[in-house]
């Protein structure tokens, strides 16, 4: 909680922020750390209130197909009400219904129950920390351990995670857009402003929630949690409702049309029937038969497991989804457009290469344990040790648990590794040339600098990209002699820089000079440079892209390079992942994207030879996502920086590094990657694509035997027979028995081996497409048939006339027995045919999938006992069924399962014309649908 009141601590000099703050320069030791946490709490925002548990519960029941069923229900007691004695009793289907509703409504708030405590822990995969000073030394901690006085570490990128008072600032920018709506980044100061400030307008005060955009500095915490700015407001945005996806839309629009169907089916019937003298009540049941029988009371639950099954997949393969969307996103993306260092690349840089004085220095070890060897290294001792100096990483040595590592960027890290072989001591040497002022890198000057105190005067030290750098630089440290920085030089050193770029390489220079005074603008401070040469370190790619990028061009996906890279070492990169295959790719510089329009970029993006954007600024990969876009793509953005979130913001699925990724970043993605990996994206796409999949397979197993519960009564009020062929409490039976538990297992069925050789689906094709739609009515004419045969079989078997039949006639129980039994026996079947879309069920293996048929096997069993056991017989009005029905029954079921495999082979014949050619076809029709 705060210490003083922050009107006065907004007026308070640098120095006297810390005295009023209870901290120093060095920050807090970790006694006062315990006794402040004590007294202020963990920095943690107060849990978002949620609906209690009974509300949540009977939110379950405002679900449309429950209301329908409800009032099914409800209908059904007035029915029994009205009837007259003689009459068969309806009470038992009444109860039935509510039943089918309760346990409905208990699958689905334990799936929703579940995924929300799944996503708790999923979100804990991926701490938010920052950087605070305690006791003088730099340490990494979660933002929860802040307490009021620590001293915080603020750089581009980062999120700040408590309310502070900026006490340093070298060019320092945050976007207040959470709390104030400002877009634009405001400059924060270190200087005392008036009393008459507002808090919130105050530049000299950082706000938990915010984000840094540029520069960098320190700042003391004084609120945290609930007492900070942004807690005072949580509560407010915590409770918003959240927005419903795609998915969401489509499924609720089909419940809605399934729903009116099936009223406006169970009518027309009833009105036909009750004016023939079928009677008001039967006619009644008859139509409510039809009305149940059209209504998949457990897709909602399915869908639940569906979605939550394949975020756990997801997440296990290292992908962490934070929003549906993406899930449904992923299923279509047609182009990834993805950083290199980090994604494709391992970000462990090291320097292998320095240039100094015309001569290439090698240097030995890889990664950050400062063991190797520098060649020559007396000649490159000053460029190293002004590249340590020049730096905001720290080198870690291990802990036990870890081995070194570097706190900071990777690059600087790479630095300090070398500078420690060269024998240099780089605490020692920042101890004796302290630092005074930063001017810290930004994307748009690729320069960063730091002026330090030293036993001759002040000096300024830059590091950054060698063309920026060497335009500033007006001569070149010669083996300790100055030479004057003429243009043939310069030529030179460019041409050592593109080479080493091109095998690869990053490449920075590194230069100095004295200066007059600490307090020189940065123009100065960045002018007269001495160049002190070069250094290359390299990044390896990692072992698992090259197999990821192709998976990805076999299923349709189009990378692209997108980095702020030279264009030689992007290249490079690119040919060593197989990203690039061809002689001639076609590479873009940000400085030609400058100066070309929006349709000269559609014209490149559309050009379909490999494509590398190089030396881009966010503003250009801004552009480039925009104009994928345009041509019709679902893109896909990968980012760790600050300057990538507005396109991960932009993009249909933004991915940002769980690892290395910024708090800015994650928090515009939709997506983390817990490892960094680039082929973790691809199993993100390989698993999006199955979700989608396995949701349409348990649509088409749901609708498949939903028609063949409705044909039969369709077929009886033709024929004219008096009784329904299936009680509408044998329709809820088999929907429990034979529709949910398999429809779950579908849900988790693992993605088919083939796809990811298939074209991304069309960002526009609906849930229920064409293939969809045919699919569950061919399956549910197959079974129509089976069902109307059985039962119209041993109603003819009889001899008897249908107007002799009552609803205590043996052989009609019999009959209704078997119309039960016949889609129960098929939905077996059916349930093995619609596992895969293409692929025999022999060669994906009857049994792969023990779920499936376990779940199968569950609703044969209940069938029956409902045929056999004589409590069930008379409240499902069955009757007990020979060997021999069985086996027509199964039969009919084998039948199913053979005309499918019939079906996927002649799809499977056709694909294989087609070839190749599925990629191509699919990209004209859907350019054809943007021109469209």
């Amino acid at each position: 909680m705060p210490v003083l009141d922050t009107s006065s601590l907004v007026t308070l000099s640098s120095d006297d922020v810390f005295s009023a703050l209870g901290t120093s320069t060095r920050g807090l030791s970790a006694a006062e750390i315990e006794a402040k946490r004590a007294q202020a709490g963990r920095n943690e925002l107060p849990a978002a209130k949620r609906p209690r548990i009974i509300r949540r519960l009977l939110l379950q029941f405002t679900d449309l197909f429950a209301i329908v069923l409800l009032a099914a229900a409800t209908l059904t007691f007035i029915a029994y009400a009205l009837q007259r004695p003689h009459e068969v009793s309806n009470l038992e289907l009444a109860f039935a219904i509510i039943a089918v509703v309760m346990l409905n409504a208990a699958i689905g708030f334990g799936m929703e129950y579940s995924a929300e405590r799944t996503a708790e822990a999923l979100s804990a995969l991926v701490p938010r920390t920052c950087r605070v000073l305690r006791d003088g030394e730099r340490f990494e901690c979660p933002a929860s351990d802040l307490v009021p006085g620590d001293l915080v570490v603020l750089d581009s990128g980062d999120a700040v995670s408590a309310d502070c008072r900026v006490v340093e600032a070298h060019e320092l920018r945050v976007n207040n857009a959470p709390l104030t709506g400002e877009s634009a980044p405001v400059r924060r100061t270190a200087d005392a402003v008036g009393p008459q400030i507002a808090l919130l307008e105050a530049r000299n005060i950082v706000f938990m929630g915010t984000t840094v955009v540029a520069g960098a500095g320190k700042a003391v915490v004084f609120a945290t949690g609930a007492h900070t700015e942004f807690g005072r407001i949580f509560n407010l945005t915590a409770t918003a409702p959240q927005t419903k996806t795609p998915l969401q839309r489509q499924v609720e629009i089909m419940a809605k049309r399934v729903s009116a169907a099936a009223l406006l089916i169970g009518a027309a019937i009833f009105a036909i029937r009750a004016p023939l003298g079928q009677g008001v009540v039967a006619s009644f049941v008859f139509a409510l038969g039809v009305m149940v029988a059209l209504v998949p009371e457990g897709l909602p639950a399915t869908l639940s497991v569906s979605l939550a099954v394949g975020v756990r997949r997801m997440a296990r393969r290292h992908a962490l989804v934070k929003r549906l969307l993406a899930v449904e996103a992923l299923g279509s993306t047609t182009v990834i457009c993805t950083d290199k260092t980090g994604t494709l690349t391992r970000a462990e840089m090291t320097v292998v290469q320095a240039w100094h004085a015309g001569q290439i220095v090698h240097v030995s070890g890889v990664g950050y344990a400062p063991t190797g060897h520098v060649g020559a290294a007396a000649s490159v001792r000053e460029m190293l040790r002004a590249g340590a100096l020049c730096s905001n990483a720290r080198l870690l040595a291990p802990n036990g648990l870890q081995t070194w590592r570097v706190l900071g960027d990777t690059t600087e890290g790479a630095l300090l590794v070398a500078a420690a072989k060269a024998g240099i001591d780089v605490d020692a040497e920042q101890a004796g040339s302290p630092r005074l002022t930063e001017f810290p890198f930004d994307s748009t000057r690729k320069l960063m600098t730091t002026i330090h105190r030293t036993p001759s005067g002040f000096r300024s030290y830059t590091k950054g990209a060698p063309q920026e750098l060497l335009e500033k630089c007006t001569h070149a440290d010669w083996d300790g002699e100055p030479r004057l920085m003429t243009d043939e030089l310069r030529s030179t050193i460019l041409a050592v820089s593109d080479s080493m770029a091109s095998q690869g390489l990053r490449v920075l220079a590194i230069g100095g000079h004295d200066i007059g005074s600490a307090r020189v603008p940065m123009l100065v401070a960045e002018s007269d440079i001495t160049l002190y040469g070069l250094v290359a370190m390299l990044d390896p790619p990692r072992q698992e892209v090259s197999e990821a990028v192709l998976q990805c061009r076999r299923a349709g996906v189009r990378v692209v390079m997108v980095t702020g890279d030279h264009p030689l070492t992007a290249e490079a990169v690119a040919r060593r992942i197989g990203l690039v295959t061809s002689d001639a790719p076609v590479i873009v510089t940000g400085q030609e994207l400058d100066r070309w329009s929006n349709d000269e970029l559609d014209q490149v993006v559309a050009d379909p030879r490999d494509l590398i954007f190089s030396r881009v600024s966010p503003e250009h990969k801004m552009r480039v996502v925009e104009a994928f876009e345009r041509h019709g793509d679902v893109v896909a953005v990968t980012g760790d920086g600050a300057n990538d979130a507005p396109a991960l913001k932009r993009a249909d699925v933004g991915v940002a590094m769980g690892l290395s990724g910024t708090d800015v970043a994650r928090e515009a993605s939709s997506m983390v990657l817990l490892d960094d990996s680039f082929a973790s994206i691809g199993a993100a796409i390989e698993l999006g694509r199955s979700v989608y999949q396995n949701i349409r397979k348990f649509l088409i197993y749901l609708f498949s035997h939903n028609i063949a519960e409705l044909v039969p009564i369709l077929v009886a009020t033709i024929v004219g027979f008096p009784l329904v062929p299936l009680l509408a409490v044998q329709v809820l039976a088999i929907d429990l028995g034979s529709d949910v538990l398999p429809a779950l297992a579908l849900g988790a069925e693992p993605p088919e081996p083939d796809v990811m050789d298939r074209p991304p689906r069309a960002a526009r094709e609906s849930l229920f497409s064409a293939a969809v739609v045919h699919r569950f009515l061919f399956l549910g004419a197959i079974q129509s048939i089976g069902v109307c045969f059985a039962f119209f079989w041993r109603i003819h078997s009889t001899g008897m006339p249908f107007s002799s039949f009552t609803s205590a006639t043996p052989a009609y129980r019999e009959a209704i027995t078997m119309t039960q039994a016949g889609i129960v026996v098929s939905q077996f079947f059916n349930g093995l045919a619609v596992r895969t879309e293409r692929r025999s069920i022999f060669q994906a293996g009857v049994f792969s999938n023990p779920r499936l048929i376990g779940a199968e096997c569950i609703g044969v069993a209940i069938m029956a006992a409902i045929s056999y056991v004589a409590p069930l017989q008379r409240v499902f009005h069955t009757a007990p069924l020979t060997a021999s029905d069985w086996a027509i029954l199964v039969v009919f079921g084998i039948l199913l399962l053979c005309a499918e495999e019939v079906r996927k082979l002649l799809l499977r014949r056709r694909a294989r014309r087609c070839g190749t050619e599925h990629v191509r076809t699919h990209n004209e029709l859907r350019a054809r649908e943007v021109v469209t």
